[in-house]
């Protein structure tokens, strides 16, 4: 077995198996729901960091609109004055990405227990490489016992091409994205278009939800409802970032003497 196998993806499947046996009836739509509640508390930090980012780019729209039109016509100089602008307001364009790199291996972990490592027999029972990286004091129990892999007794999670949970997936993505989004602003009077991060972020919140329908359609149901789950408890963390640190735009950029 590889690393990412032995220390990132056995352990997240490992432990998924552990609280659909633990939980009483053995929901595994709950199971996904608890593991979901686990990671979002490991990644807490690079969540929050993420948040704090993105509140901080949103809050620096109105004064990058103004550097643009200040030097619409000096590409050069508005890049020089926009990179100062993010240096006296200690905000790096990237960070808001940076934190979200960190969740990639995880997330490509759950993408894989849900996509195979979920699979069974005609009986419901793991089987092959999967029964494998089961831990051996579990192994002979879903080697025996079939799994159910449902959600509330009505949904089956192994199954692709759930609707109702991949829209609900999009719908929560949309509702996460656009807490971020600063206010539109007025166009101002001669000004070509918005700010880089500003179009991304619109962008983002249309285009980002609309791909998280169709993954979610696309792939088993146990993928959808984590992807679901895992925005709900983000749009929480957000919340209660966004009640603490309301958006307060950055001072206007100063004007600069006209160079000789």
């Amino acid at each position: 077995m590889n690393v990412f196998t032995t220390f990132i993806y056995q352990p997240i499947f490992n432990a998924l198996l552990f609280i659909h046996k633990t939980l009483p009836g053995g929901d595994l739509g709950l199971a996904i729901i608890v593991i979901t509640a686990l990671i979002k508390l490991i990644l807490y930090s690079p969540s929050l960091a993420a948040i704090r980012a993105s509140r901080q780019l949103a809050g620096l729209q109105p004064q990058l609109k103004e550097l643009q039109e200040r030097y619409k016509n000096d590409r050069s100089r508005l890049a020089e004055e926009q990179m100062k602008l993010y240096r006296q307001s200690k905000v790096n364009p990237l960070s808001s990405c940076l934190p979200a790199l960190v969740q990639i291996p995880i997330l490509y972990a759950l993408f894989l227990v849900f996509f195979k490592g979920l699979q069974v027999d005609s009986q419901g029972l793991i089987v092959g490489e999967q029964l494998q990286l089961i831990y051996s004091g579990w192994r002979e129990y879903y080697a025996t016992t079939p799994l159910n892999a449902t959600f509330l007794n009505f949904v089956d999670l192994a199954k692709n091409h759930n609707l109702v949970l991949s829209v609900l997936a999009g719908a929560t993505q949309f509702w996460q994205t656009k807490m971020l989004v600063a206010p539109k602003e007025p166009k101002v009077p001669g000004a070509k278009d918005e700010a880089l991060t500003s179009t991304m972020n619109r962008q983002m919140t249309y285009i980002f939800p609309a791909v998280t329908v169709y993954i979610a359609y696309t792939f088993p149901a146990g993928l959808a409802l984590y992807w679901t789950a895992s925005t709900l408890f983000t749009v929480g963390q957000q919340y209660l970032f966004l009640r603490r640190h309301p958006l307060r735009p950055a001072p206007s950029p100063p004007d600069h003497e006209p160079t000789a």
